[in-house]
């Protein structure tokens, strides 16, 4: 809901000129790849802006329109200043969501939910709460603020990013996504505080919501809420430059590259994926690099770049082979022998060399830990697919079974959905025994009719 005394952003609107909301926030979003940017821009955002409830876009934003209007300045653009804005008398008139509200759609909402959580919260509250298990019972019992933000508020962000992680890679991100918004909005909160009580303390606090953002973007990510994921993954990635951490900054491309790749944008899935492999050079992980450079192969494969795919992939192999660094950062445990071959698999895919995508799926899934539940029904989703367009049918039906013996344990909107493509291809062979078992498995588990 907008605030009564909104006023309506005439400068931006004439601006728009004859484009429709969504036009233009389409050249926002070009706009923004130009300068390095990543925006969730869309009508609704640009409603928002020409509505007077935006009265002040936040920092991506900011560097993004006048990049598209030179010489301009925010107020010629609408815009109020951000000291009026953000300013305590200007908290009382913005009308913001309530904090129970963790749908997001852009970043300048998730900016609005962190003011709601520093005008409510407490440093202290935040410890008590930065668990996925806290309650607001118990924020309120939570004994008064300390003065600055020390240790124990840092380790309750670095928690609840291993707590994420950990939570999903068992279990998947559908059941997930909501519960973890909450750590997130309270460790920005922090953040925007400026009250770490050292420097030291001050890096880790960015790095560790840096991290929470890009956490809570994968499940965001894996539930199909792909605008949420984009928006956490920029959020991220301007923590990262505020804080000139490389590490985070290659993080944040890395999965943003992903995202572009999932969402059918391979170019910039190649941009983002390049970008991050700048960032990470000076780091010193093979590994890292060799994540990103499967990364830029994924997004080439999608712009039907053969030699470009096979020229990252063998950059890929290359930089594995150099094995384990002290410098590897410790999101990437889950980058093992089976994950390389999984993200290979899915190149071949993409560019319709079935037999040699399942192949790298089968050897996925056989060196899988099996504890890794949801990446283990992932490599299998994969290789159903991959045999189901090889015309290896029956063996297809096989793999989607135990597909599905897995998922009464993993809740992956994108597992589902790729499942779902598998049943799509093999309907056709029906009236094979095995392929008819498991598609009527398949349409009771879904409750599909067919």
């Amino acid at each position: 809901m907008v605030s009564t005394g909104a006023v309506p952003n005439l400068a931006f609107r004439r601006l728009r000129g004859q484009r429709s909301a969504g036009e233009f926030a389409a050249a926002v979003r070009r706009a923004a790849r130009e300068i390095g940017e990543q925006v969730a821009c869309d009508a609704r955002y640009i409603g928002r802006v020409e509505s007077g409830e935006i009265r002040c876009p936040n920092y991506a934003y900011e560097r993004v329109f006048l990049h598209m209007f030179p010489g301009t300045t925010l107020a010629d653009l609408g815009f109020s200043s951000r000291e009026t804005v953000r300013g305590r008398g200007a908290r009382a008139t913005v009308d913001t969501p309530p904090p129970t509200v963790p749908h997001r759609d852009t970043d300048e909402e998730s900016d609005v939910l962190r003011r709601v959580f520093m005008t409510s919260g407490t440093a202290t509250m935040a410890t008590a709460t930065l668990g996925l298990g806290g309650t607001p019972a118990a924020a309120a019992a939570a004994r008064p603020a300390p003065r600055r933000v020390g240790e124990a508020e840092v380790s309750a962000v670095e928690k609840a990013v291993r707590q994420i992680r950990l939570l999903d890679d068992r279990h998947g991100g559908d059941g997930l996504y909501r519960k973890a918004s909450r750590p997130l909005r309270i460790a920005y909160a922090l953040l925007d505080s400026g009250a770490a009580a050292k420097r030291s303390t001050a890096g880790r606090l960015h790095a560790g919501a840096g991290e929470l953002a890009i956490s809570v973007g994968w499940l965001a990510h894996d539930s199909g809420r792909f605008e949420d994921a984009r928006s956490h993954y920029a959020e991220a990635l301007a923590t990262a430059r505020v804080a000139g951490d490389a590490a985070l900054e290659a993080h944040a491309f890395c999965n943003a590259s992903f995202l572009a790749r999932d969402t059918g944008r391979p170019r910039e899935s190649v941009r983002a994926a390049e970008a991050g492999q700048r960032a990470a050079q000076p780091l010193g992980s093979p590994r890292l690099l060799a994540l990103l450079a499967l990364r830029e192969a994924g997004g080439r494969a999608g712009l039907g770049d053969r030699a470009g795919c096979e020229r990252a992939i063998g950059r890929a192999h290359a930089a594995f082979g150099h094995g384990r660094s002290d410098a590897d950062p410790e999101w990437m445990s889950f980058f093992r022998e089976a994950e390389l071959e999984f993200l290979e698999a899915q190149c071949w895919s993409v560019l319709g060399e079935w037999s040699r995508a399942a192949r790298h799926a089968r050897r996925a899934v056989r060196l899988q830990d099996p504890h890794f539940t949801r990446n283990l029904a992932l490599y299998r989703a994969e290789l159903t697919w991959d045999l189901a367009r090889a015309g290896e049918a029956a063996r297809a039906a096989a793999e989607g079974h135990r597909v599905l013996d897995l998922l009464d344990r993993v809740r992956s909107t994108r597992i589902r959905a790729m499942l779902a493509e598998s049943v799509t291809a093999l309907r056709p062979q029906r009236g094979t025994r095995e392929v008819r078992e498991f598609l009527e498995r398949h349409d009771e588990v879904s409750g599909t009719t067919k």
